[in-house]
């Protein structure tokens, strides 16, 4: 049963924030499904690249590992977005994928569920996914979360 389909996009403007996505369980479900994609991945324009790269080594790289950092910037690209998820239910954490994978195929059972999220009984009631927006880097970045449950556990 289909119980979440939401698209939506992000902005630079939306790094390092998180999106909190409600969704209710309801009793029965032997198997949960989530599918995050995100894209583009990556930023070609590779000057753009570079003047992120300048404006982040201003911020974060001490001045004097500066002259360093800019003459090997070409092994920090391409820059790429980073968007990951993280899985609540009624009870609380039930795990997180931080992958850099652009498209995310996860399910959590009983008895089973994929790295980094933990099987266990799948109860009913509210549950929640983060998406964390880690790193935005093009002007633009459409993501989908798709939420659906199967009677069937994982085999």
């Amino acid at each position: 049963m289909k119980l979440l389909d939401l698209q939506g996009y992000a902005s630079p403007e939306d790094s390092k924030t998180h999106i909190r996505i409600p969704f209710e369980l309801d009793e029965g479900c032997g198997k949960l499904n989530l599918r995050l994609q995100y894209a583009p991945k990556t930023l070609e324009n590779r000057e753009e690249a570079l003047q992120l790269l300048m404006n982040s080594y201003d911020l974060y790289i001490l001045p004097e590992n500066r002259e360093y950092a800019i003459e090997n910037a070409d092994r920090h690209l391409p820059l790429k977005n980073l968007m990951t998820l993280s899985l609540d239910d009624a009870r609380g954490y039930r795990g997180a994928c931080h992958r850099h994978d652009e498209v995310q195929e996860l399910f959590v059972s009983e008895r089973e569920a994929s790295p980094g999220l933990m099987p266990g009984k799948l109860v009913s009631g509210p549950w929640s996914v983060t998406l964390s927006l880690h790193c935005i880097v093009t002007e633009t970045c459409d993501y989908r979360l798709q939420i659906w449950t199967t009677e069937e556990d994982a085999i």
